[in-house]
């Protein structure tokens, strides 16, 4: 090279373009190969074609290969297909250099102005795979050789934009720095066209540069006049980016990188980071590019606690203002963190620093995210018109837990970009604007998993990213009020939407007129039940007993009711409703004897409707449970009362903990009573069986059917009972039979929300607690925070097998699983057998069809046996699952040939450019499997590859899960601040109802709008309620395979050298082993009768 660029000072100008790694040397160096070669900068494409004429040596030469191979895909129609449309991009971030990019591959005249003169983010970008794919398209290998050469596929943004920058250069865009972009300028008169108002005072040439198209990637703080934002908030959440000096020493190298591991799956590992260093998070990420990044979610009350916080605010931005944070506690937290995280292994951790010398540590609020309600507008003035568009943060804020906000961003660009081929091409300007309103409600459900899987023909062209694209799902008509001409907008039509999701619930009952007929229909028929109203029908329990009946005739024997009391009646009707059918119960049975309350028996009623809306009416049938999250509901509130019964056992196994396999199926609960075996009638009772409700003395003697708490005042439930204040409908949450508001019934040390099967009382101060906090004087098992006994609503309980299941099953359902017998023997295991156990992939039997799955392609075989083996957490070294430590010819095949699908058409230089930077030692076992593999099939050769593959994949599926955990917490904590917003709307309306102030037309328009608040409740927190299925089910993951490492460790011994101590530290292992997949099978059950009866749903609406 030094001799090439001793013969033409050219050559070695361009490799210091090439090699630049600061923005003012990228601008310097190639300002002077340009004076050189006597070329001007800018010029569109044919600047790249002169300066590919005067530079023709070798390692020019192979990037004009990849640009020329790019430029000459049909979709730019030779750098023809925008040659007379001038763009103006505003912003030098990653998505308005990568617009910029395309626009000029197109043939536009393209001007970006930044306001900023340096690139100095160091905060690492994940990658998907199309956007690895696009850079290495676009040369990335040559201007920066270690692009993707770890386990993790990211990259710092700062090294992002350089690359870009220098693409964007070599194609002719024209960069402005230092420049402000303020706002439009329309034309004055006909003739002349739109431009910029920029600051400080641009140049001539600048300040004159009229253009039809313009990009706005300045940020989420920046959006163009015109454009409405809509922010979608959670709870509050405070992000904390520290960035740490990166040495590339040979110990840094090995400090193995962080996927992410979220507290909704691990929590094992923030109690011990916690107890460690009184550090409180949510997640944390660790990613080693130019430093060593970490980003993490910190709780309020840790950053108090530590004196990170000054002071405690209400306002977010007080909070975290400057004068409320302590730069060095901040410092000392952060550090903390990583140096837990990592074991240590990265030694002295030293700040890098940011663009104005500080240390690189930041919090953030994360808290809101905003979202543009349109993509693109059109403004017309005086015969001129002007395309707008976003792409990037100005278009969609990313959440960046999910790591989406590159992938996505470039996905946009690529939008914009085909909407301005559009528009050179002279198509209508509303049928651009539905066309891009349409690609861009496809933008939010992207993923890899649902576009296309060839990556490496993404071109601009829509149709060859997005599978079964519509690019009419958005007609001209809806976005008439996206087109402004003279500044009047195009009215839309009033029943035109843009957004039209679809939920798949009940339909919503309007008035209560609705829903007494429907309450009348369901009970109908049965003796002394007359429902009237909304107070005296309902004082003696009969209509709500004969409304579960009708619901679910097997929960209780409607003859039985004969002589009982109006409140044991009530109770009982209460109680099964919310232990069977998942009615969480608004007020209590006093209150509904007494009949005081309407509007709080409207509310609870609605809760039934909601669940049974759509269930057709027929008295000879069993009514299924409600289908999908509803049912939800009800498998965590079994969860909850397993538990609870769980300890109130404990508590009477004063000589030891029984084993449960053993003692559960004996043991009666001393909860829930024992129901009467259930008798359906097959009519209705006559209606001389009737039997009077004042008899408060006669019929159960049980009275565990009493379950609910002795109160003597009747408006009980109109109190929290944490807090003591008063209780609105909305507010109202039920736990262990009292009522609290939401917003009290959070944990006591961490004030996170409690939910059902995850929370305890204390018995010594009356506090609640997640099980996380809850003070160690019980034994929780730290695999994930859970009592050790705990268990999921199994089949081993026939009545509630009944409850859970979506369907009610005509006849006893023979399961499948570990028998229960009276008495157990020990069973000595051997090695092979116990490792057999401790690799056990549970699946549904063979007679129930499991749920629809996409097709997994080769590498996706190849690496489920490499799944959740890199995380790390609590364990001393990294080992690779046991199915690759004897696998088969038939997976390393799989692996191989689908490394080389992967690795098809990139050269081997470019992989020999920079060696791995992360070395992860593999044991000695799967080194020698590979290794004897590649040398019986001749492939010696690509052992490297098919070892970094592997490694990468590993850490791919940890991210899928990270990613999955972070999106579920995000929409909890939406949900969280959904539901408040309903609860000050529901407390508005029921003061005003209460107040007995108002007219009758205005009370019923009131009780309508608090039905409807009811219902939207009632679907959050069904929603609510699946997600947190699915959060148990990622736990019950990261438990199996923290378990199976441990198990391995003792296996790998000789049995000869084990103690007592360890062969019973052993069997406690397979007993918990074998204990989670129970549980997974049970929540494999639930999710397939789940699907079934949707699927029946479905079928019946059909029809």
């Amino acid at each position: 090279m030094a001799a090439a660029a001793s013969q033409n000072p050219a050559h070695g100008l361009f490799e210091n373009f090439l090699q630049a790694q600061l923005c003012k040397d990228v601008l310097s160096s190639f300002q002077d190969l340009c004076m050189c070669l006597g070329l001007e900068p800018g010029g569109r494409l044919s600047f790249y074609h002169k300066l590919k004429a005067e530079l023709n040596y070798w390692n020019a030469k192979s990037l004009w290969a990849k640009l020329d191979k790019r430029a000459s895909h049909p979709v730019y129609e030779q750098g023809k297909a925008c040659a007379n449309t001038k763009c103006l991009v505003v912003g030098a971030g990653p998505c308005g250099l990568r617009t910029a990019v395309e626009l000029a591959l197109l043939g536009a005249r393209v001007v970006l102005v930044e306001k900023r003169t340096k690139f100095s983010r160091h905060n690492v970008l994940h990658l998907w795979p199309f956007t690895i794919q696009d850079l290495r398209g676009l040369g990335a290998k040559k201007f920066y050789g270690r692009f993707c050469t770890g386990t993790l596929d990211h990259i710092s943004i700062r090294q992002l934009q350089l690359l870009l920058l220098k693409v964007a250069l070599l194609l002719g865009v024209e960069i402005h720095w230092g420049v402000t972009f303020t706002g439009l300028l329309p034309p004055s008169h006909k003739g002349i066209g739109w431009r910029a108002q920029l600051q400080p005072s641009p140049p001539d040439q600048l300040a004159l540069y009229e253009f039809d198209v313009l990009i706005s990637a300045a940020g989420s703080k920046f959006v163009p006049e015109g454009f409405s934002v809509r922010e979608m908030r959670g709870k509050l959440a405070i992000g904390i980016t520290a960035n740490f000096v990166n040495g590339r020493t040979v110990a840094e190298t090995q400090v193995p990188e962080i996927s992410g591991v979220a507290r909704i799956y691990n929590q094992s590992f923030f109690q011990n980071l916690f107890k460690a260093t009184g550090i409180d998070l949510e997640n944390i990420v660790y990613y080693k590019d130019d430093t060593h990044y970490f980003v993490m979610t910190a709780k309020r009350q840790s950053l108090l606690r530590l004196g990170v916080l000054r002071q405690d605010f209400a306002n977010t931005e007080q909070l975290l203002g400057h004068d409320n944070i302590v730069p060095e506690a901040l410092h000392r937290f952060a550090r903390a963190a990583a140096d837990f995280a990592t074991h240590g292994k990265l030694g002295n951790l030293e700040f890098a620093c940011d663009a104005r010398g500080r240390p690189d540590v930041a919090a953030f609020d994360f808290t809101s995210m905003t979202r543009a309600e349109s993509a693109a507008r059109v403004q017309e003035k005086h015969g001129a018109r002007i395309l707008l568009e976003l792409v990037g943060d100005c278009l969609v804020e990313p959440f960046w837990p999910l790591g989406t906000g590159v992938a996505r961003g470039f996905l946009a660009a690529f939008d914009a970009a085909w909407t301005v081929k559009l528009w050179a091409r002279g198509t209508q300007p509303l049928d651009v604007l539905a066309e891009r309103e349409s690609l861009y409600q496809l933008l939010s459900q992207t993923s890899p998993e649902n576009m296309h899987r060839n990556i490496a023909q993404y071109t601009l062209d829509p149709a060859s990213r997005y599978p079964n694209l519509n690019l009419r799902s958005v007609t001209p008509q809806q976005v008439r009020d996206l087109y402004d001409i003279g500044g009047k907008e195009l009215e839309r039509k009033k029943n035109d939407k843009t957004d039209s999701p679809m939920h798949l619930t009940p339909e919503p009952v309007g008035t209560q007129e609705e829903l007494l007929l429907w309450c009348q229909k369901q009970t109908a028929g049965y003796p002394g039940v007359q429902v009237t109203d909304f107070s005296s029908s309902w004082t003696d329990g009969r209509a709500l007993c004969a409304l579960v009946h009708r619901l679910r005739p097997n929960l209780l024997d409607f003859s039985t009711l004969q002589g009982a009391g109006a409140l044991e009646t009530t109770a009982l009707a209460v109680k099964l409703a919310e232990q069977e059918l998942g009615i969480a119960p608004v007020i209590p049975p006093q209150v509904l004897v007494a009949g005081t309350d309407p509007l709080g028996l409207t509310a609870y009623l609605t809760h039934f409707y909601s669940a049974f809306g759509k269930t057709p009416h027929s008295p000879d049938l069993v009514s299924p449970l409600s289908t999908g999250t509803a049912s939800a509901v009800l498998f965590l509130s079994k969860l909850q009362r397993k538990l609870q019964r769980t300890h109130s056992q404990n508590g009477q196994d004063s000589g030891g903990k029984k084993p449960r396999l053993e003692a559960e199926s004996k043991m009666p609960s001393p909860i829930e009573p024992t129901l009467e075996q259930p008798v359906t009638p097959l009519n209705p009772l006559p209606a001389d069986q009737e039997v009077s409700t004042e008899a408060s003395g006669q019929g159960w003697k049980d009275k565990e059917h009493l379950w609910w708490p002795t109160v003597n005042n009747a408006e009980a439930g109109d109190l929290c009972s944490l807090c003591g204040e008063r209780l609105y409908i909305l507010e109202r949450i039920c736990a262990d039979g009292r009522f609290f508001h939401r917003s009290c019934f959070h944990c006591h040390s961490c004030e996170a929300p409690l939910w059902p099967e995850g929370y305890r009382q204390h018995p010594g101060d009356g506090h609640f607690y997640c099980l996380l906090h809850f003070p160690q004087s019980v034994s929780i098992n730290v695999c994930d925070g859970t009592p050790e006994d705990q268990e999921l609503p199994g089949n081993n309980e026939e009545k509630e097998a009944t409850a859970v299941s979506p369907r009610t099953p005509t006849a006893p359902e023979v399961i499948e699983g570990p028998l229960k017998q009276p008495s157990r023997k020990l069973i000595r295991l051997s090695s092979p057998e116990r490792r057999s156990l401790s690799s056990l992939n549970l699946q549904p039997d063979d007679e129930i069809e499991g749920p629809p799955k996409p097709p997994r392609s080769c590498s996706a075989l190849a690496h489920q046996a490499l799944e959740g083996s890199f995380t790390g957490w609590g364990v001393p070294d990294q080992r690779l699952p046991q199915t690759l430590l004897s696998p088969s010819p038939e997976l390393l095949k799989l692996v191989a040939s689908s490394v080389e699908e992967e690795d098809e058409g990139l050269s081997s230089s470019e992989e020999e450019e920079e060696g791995e930077e992360e070395d992860l030692v593999l044991t000695s076992d799967v080194e020698q499997t590979l290794l004897n593999f590649a040398k019986n099939s001749g492939t010696m050769e690509k052992y490297p590859t098919w070892r970094r593959t592997l490694l990468r994949r590993a850490k791919e599926e940890e991210m899928k899960r990270f990613c999955k955990a972070q999106a579920i917490q995000r929409r909890l904590d939406e949900i969280e601040a959904a539901l408040r917003e309903l609860e000050e709307e529901g407390k508005r309306l029921e003061l005003a109802l209460r107040s007995q102030s108002c007219s009758p037309k205005q009370e019923k328009l009131w009780m309508e709008k608090i039905l409807k608040l009811i219902q939207k409740k009632n679907s959050l927190v069904a929603e609510e309620a699946d997600l947190m299925i699915t959060v148990k089910e990622l736990g019950l993951e990261e438990k199996q395979w923290q378990l199976d490492q441990e198990l391995r460790s003792y296996m790998d011994r000789e049995e000869t050298l084990k103690t007592a101590k360890e062969k019973q530290a052993e069997e406690q292992m397979l007993k918990q082993l074998l204990d989670v997949v129970k549980q997974r099978d049970a929540l494999i059950r639930f999710r397939e009768e789940c699907r079934l009866s949707e699927l029946g749903q479905g079928a019946g609406d059909q029809g």
